[in-house]
């Protein structure tokens, strides 16, 4: 119906009508075998009390047999058939009830005459059923005692040979010759010492049922007790077996284990031996770090297996204490042991070393390959050819080359001093690769010293480079100095002499200043031959061209300053001949003003007075005569020396010459007068002729001044512009003398009229042809020979 629950209600019924039909099938069987049985009720009782007393016969006859058994074997027969017995009685007891109950039942429902004969019948039976059972409890007792006796005597024979066939065991020399079957020896005597452990209860047993026969005064109790005792001597001597065995074992265990962890400790260290004895060192620095690392696990490990060979010698020694039988061989393993991880040890001491080595030598390769590396990136900085633009940047380079040249012989020496020390302390100590690294160590040094040398060529070049640059630099700045103090030499000549003579002295400084930059000159000069001598072609034929351009120049500024120089002695003689020029027209003024305002004599003594006073004005112009002399020959050597102001000298030296002309004119006229003064005293015509020589001389002195300066400064003029010599002056001179000598009237007015226009005209023109330039040519180029031609 689960599986199928469309069928549900047609099968529910169906098993619903079988369920009932079978329950009234089963009720009507039942009431059928009650009708039956009460039918035959009568009958059934009477059989079963007719076998029931049958049986008690056969019974009767098995109980009068008194044979109890003369071993155990029969006894346990006779015990078999008395259980039978009992077995039987329990059903025949369970029958007599039954037949109890079908006798009141045939009591209740059956005729008395027909029950009264069953009733006795079986009350006989149960009176011979109650008789029998204290004959067959009495054979039960009897057989049972039997048994015991029987069956201890027997136990102590069996365990007798159970004893017997343990004590081989027990007693057995084999103890293995290996771990594996001293263990299995060991659980096999586990086993047996279990298995005789669990069998000393059954011993104990059958002692206490001996025991318990003697207890109960049996016959043969002596007999018992000896039995006994055999038991418990064979049973302790199997006990002493085992555990002797079990010593025995546990000797062999240790020995056994001790040969056990001995061939583990040569094995282990025998595969040790193997990874000590690799000759792999490694690649590079990285897998010999590595293989020093597991190496460093394995000797970590060699060290703690120590504790292991330290724990076998114990155990060695304690066995040998011990004098068991595998004593010497365990002392003879103990020492193989012994030397065997001694020679491990210093395979890895071997190992180690060679590792050491292998990790030195590619330490070492690393900082040789690093050096060489850090060498080559050197060298392209020091191979570079880059000169420099100019100064500046060739100065630059040159620093910076200088501070890389030290940080390179710095750090590079420290570096490969380093290197070279870690090489001979390897190649000292026996390196296996000292070759190699004698190698490395010389071709590290070949490519130092490469590197030094191409340091010092390119320290050289730069060097070289930065002097030719310094000295184009030199001569630009040089020259650009030459070309300022060009234009710091100022083209002012002064007003007067006291702005000459500061001009002058500032020239003179300004030529000690040039004395500085004479100096870089001449360092140029030396220079460009230096550098002429180490440099050809281009470069040579640029030196020298830059040293002409400075040379050029240097004379060029000389020059400059020798003009300046020149133009300001000329300036400082130009105002010295001016001032004496002054002096002296300033002095014939005064001394013709003197003549022109004496008094007029009123005796002879009066005349011989004024002619005495004259006389020392003539003393005093013959005094002054080298003043006209000196004034007179500068004025000349400034002309011969080509004086910018030449047409104004030409001008002061004719009227200076006129002025002196129409002095001593004057004078020889005014002594003529006083000398016919002093003739004529007496006749009293003073007065007429006074005032006739009055207006003579000062008409002949106009005519003559004017006269003579006209024509003397015209034709000096004309002459000197004419013809640009000193004879066209001398020839003005003569004629302006003649001239002047020649005319007689007016005298003493015309120095007057002349010294005014010359000391009105000649400052003016002097200081209009210098004009203000002077602050733009500062310098003076002759501070020599100012102080001695500045007036004071």
């Amino acid at each position: 119906m689960v599986e199928k629950p469309e069928f549900k209600e047609i099968i529910e019924p169906k098993l619903t009508d079988l369920s009932k039909n079978f329950d009234e099938l089963e009720t009507s069987t039942k009431e059928k075998g009650a009708l039956l049985f009460d039918a035959k009720r009568e009958v059934i009782v009477q059989q079963s009390v007719d076998d029931i007393d049958s049986w008690m016969d056969d019974l009767e006859k098995q109980i009068i047999n008194t044979d109890t058994g003369n071993d155990l074997t029969s006894v346990n027969i006779l015990m078999q058939k008395q259980q039978i017995i009992q077995t039987q009685m329990a059903v025949k007891a369970r029958q007599v009830e039954e037949l109890d109950k079908q006798t009141d039942v045939l009591t209740k429902t059956a005729p008395s005459d027909v029950v009264e004969p069953i009733v006795e019948k079986k009350t006989a039976v149960n009176a011979r059923f109650e008789k029998i059972k204290a004959p067959l409890l009495e054979r039960q007792r009897q057989l049972e005692k039997k048994k015991e006796a029987f069956q201890f005597r027997r136990d102590v024979e069996d365990e007798k040979l159970w004893i017997d066939e343990k004590m081989p065991l027990a007693e057995s020399a084999e103890y293995g010759n290996s771990l594996f079957n001293v263990h299995v020896l060991k659980k096999k005597h586990q086993s047996l010492n279990t298995e005789i452990d669990n069998h000393e209860p059954r011993i104990m047993t059958i002692c206490n049922n001996g025991q318990k026969l003697i207890d109960e005064g049996h016959e043969d109790a002596g007999s018992y007790a000896d039995l006994i005792s055999q038991l418990t001597q064979k049973w302790q001597e199997l006990k002493d077996a085992i555990e002797n065995r079990h010593r025995q074992l546990d000797q062999s265990e240790k020995v056994q284990q001790y040969f056990f962890d001995a061939a583990e400790a040569e094995s282990w260290m025998s595969e040790q031996e193997l990874y000590m004895m690799v000759e792999d060192r490694g690649k590079d620095e990285t897998s010999a770090q590595n293989l020093m690392k597991k190496h460093e696990s394995l000797e970590q490990s060699v060290e703690d297996y120590a504790d292991t060979i330290r724990q076998l010698g114990e155990t060695a020694r304690q066995l040998t204490t011990e004098q068991h039988a595998y004593s010497d061989q365990v002392s003879v393993k103990q020492s193989q042991l012994d030397k065997l991880y001694a020679g491990l040890k210093d395979l890895a001491g071997e190992r180690r070393a060679r590792l050491d080595e292998a990790l030195q030598l590619f330490m070492l390769s690393r900082e040789v390959d690093d050096l060489e590396q850090w060498i080559t990136d050197r060298e392209v900085v020091a191979g570079s050819h880059e000169l420099g633009q100019d100064y500046d940047h060739i100065t630059l380079l040159w620093e910076r080359f200088n501070e890389f040249a030290q940080e390179t012989a710095t750090v590079g020496s420290e570096r490969v001093a380093k290197a070279n020390g870690i090489a001979d302390d390897l190649i000292h100590a026996g390196h296996s690769d000292s070759a190699t690294i004698a190698e490395w160590k010389d071709g590290l040094n070949e490519s130092w010293q490469d590197l030094l040398e191409l340091i010092e060529t390119r320290k050289a070049m730069l060097a070289a480079s930065r002097e030719l640059h310094k000295f184009f630099h030199d001569c630009k700045d040089v020259l650009g100095r030459i070309n300022e103090k060009q234009h710091g030499v100022s083209e002012e000549l002064g007003r007067d002499a006291g702005v000459v003579s500061a001009l002058q002295r500032k020239h003179q400084n300004f030529i000690q200043d040039l004395m500085t930059l004479h100096s870089q000159v001449q360092q140029i000069q030396e220079e460009s031959s230096k550098l002429q001598a180490a440099y050809a072609g281009e470069k040579a034929r640029e030196i020298t061209n830059r040293e002409h351009e400075v040379l050029n120049a240097w004379a060029h500024l000389q020059g400059m300053c020798e003009e300046r120089r020149g133009k300001l002695a000329d300036t400082g003689d130009l105002f010295k001949f001016f001032n004496l020029v002054r002096m002296l027209m300033l002095w014939m003024e005064d001394l013709v003003r003197q003549m022109n305002t004496s008094e007029k004599p009123r005796d002879v003594s009066g005349v011989e007075l004024l002619m005495n006073n004259h006389q020392s004005l003539k003393a005093e112009i013959d005094t002054r005569e080298d003043n006209f002399s000196a004034c007179l020959a500068l004025g000349k050597e400034l002309l011969s020396r080509n004086h910018y102001a030449s047409a104004d000298i030409k001008d002061r030296l004719l009227q200076l010459t006129n002025s002196r002309n129409a002095l001593l004119h004057r004078w020889e006229e005014r002594w003529e007068n006083l000398q016919l003064r002093a003739i004529g005293s007496d006749s009293g015509s003073d007065s007429g002729l006074e005032s006739g020589s009055d207006s003579g001389s000062v008409s002949g002195s106009v005519s003559g001044s004017d006269s003579g300066s006209v024509s003397g400064s015209d034709s000096g003029s004309d002459s000197g512009s004419d013809s640009g010599s000193d004879s066209g002056l001398e020839s003005g001179l003569e004629s302006g003398l003649d001239s002047g000598s020649d005319s007689g009237s007016d005298s003493g007015r015309t120095p007057d009229r002349t010294s005014d226009r010359t000391l009105d005209r000649t400052p003016d023109r002097t200081l209009d042809r210098t004009p203000d330039r002077t602050p733009d040519r500062t310098p003076n180029r002759a501070p020599d020979r100012t102080p001695d031609r500045t007036p004071d």
